[in-house]
């Protein structure tokens, strides 16, 4: 009889312990299936907004928050955007500074080269007056310029019969000045005039006129870039009247143009170098 009974309570005993661990691995199981279920709804959660922002189904709510710092932080939404400008920002960056450093890098390779020219005054006698007459250009072209000596020098510039010849198209600054010596006319003129019935006044107030011109080959007719004049009143009291005239611009030139000056009267000019010269250079 107490045999029977001891065996029962084993039996007893196992079910039950047989019933826990059945319990207990319901449970484990339950509680993996609902936090399976929490993390993928968190994740499709997460996935559905980045697409959205990307996408800007949002984007009234985003500008919504942009008013309120505190709150725009803290929406995931916001976040990615703010993740997504600073890789776009960070990359444009870095490919345009590498762009920028290549660019320069060629320019110092490949330096521009050196393209100016200045001519100064020569005292060797003009040929004919100052070059043949032309009616295609005003005034005398003036070809005695000096190049080499003194001040004067030519840089990849060509001078030939008075011209400027620029080796390559570009824009040039150009520049001349003439300096007008003007002797007055002696008493044998003025008796000259009396006789005619002319005024001295007339001659002392002859205007002195400055040209600069471009020749280009496709073209056969010189093309006036700058002009300048002045009309003065010599004085009778002195022997002489100086005068000066300055004008310089910037001008698109081809390569193998020309660039010369002309003046009214070639036989008025001072030719010192420091009084009248003319030049260009490229300047891009």
């Amino acid at each position: 009889m107490v045999s029977m009974t001891s065996s029962h309570t084993m039996q007893y005993i196992g079910l039950l312990l047989l019933a826990a661990i059945l319990l207990q691995t319901i449970a484990v199981a339950v509680t993996f299936i609902y936090f399976s279920n929490v993390l993928s709804t968190m994740k499709e959660t997460f996935s559905k907004s980045s697409v959205s922002c990307l996408m800007r189904a949002n984007l009234r709510t985003i500008k919504a928050q942009e008013l309120n710092t505190a709150e725009g932080k803290d929406d995931p939404c916001w976040q990615v955007t703010q993740q997504l400008h600073f890789l776009i920002e960070k990359s444009m960056s870095s490919r345009y500074q590498k762009e920028i450093s290549s660019a320069v890098k060629e320019q110092d390779d490949s330096p521009r080269p050196k393209i100016a020219a200045h001519v100064t005054g020569s005292y060797i006698p003009e040929k004919d007056g100052g070059g043949q007459p032309n009616r295609k250009v005003y005034g005398q072209k003036i070809q005695s310029w000096e190049s080499e000596k003194g001040l004067a020098f030519l840089q990849n510039v060509e001078l030939s019969d008075g011209e400027l010849v620029v080796p390559q198209a570009g824009l040039y600054y150009i520049y001349s000045q003439t300096y007008f010596r003007h002797t007055l006319i002696e008493e044998d003129e003025s008796d000259r005039e009396e006789e005619d019935g002319t005024s001295g006044e007339s001659v002392r107030g002859k205007p002195m006129l400055q040209y600069v011109y471009k020749k280009v080959s496709s073209y056969p007719v010189p093309i006036l870039l700058m002009k300048n004049a002045r009309t003065t009143c010599w004085s009778r009291d002195t022997e002489y009247g100086l005068y000066s005239i300055y004008q310089a611009g910037l001008f698109q030139l081809g390569g193998g143009d020309r660039v010369f000056v002309t003046v009214s009267n070639v036989s008025t000019i001072d030719m010192d170098e420091k009084s009248s010269f003319f030049g260009a250079f490229l300047v891009s």
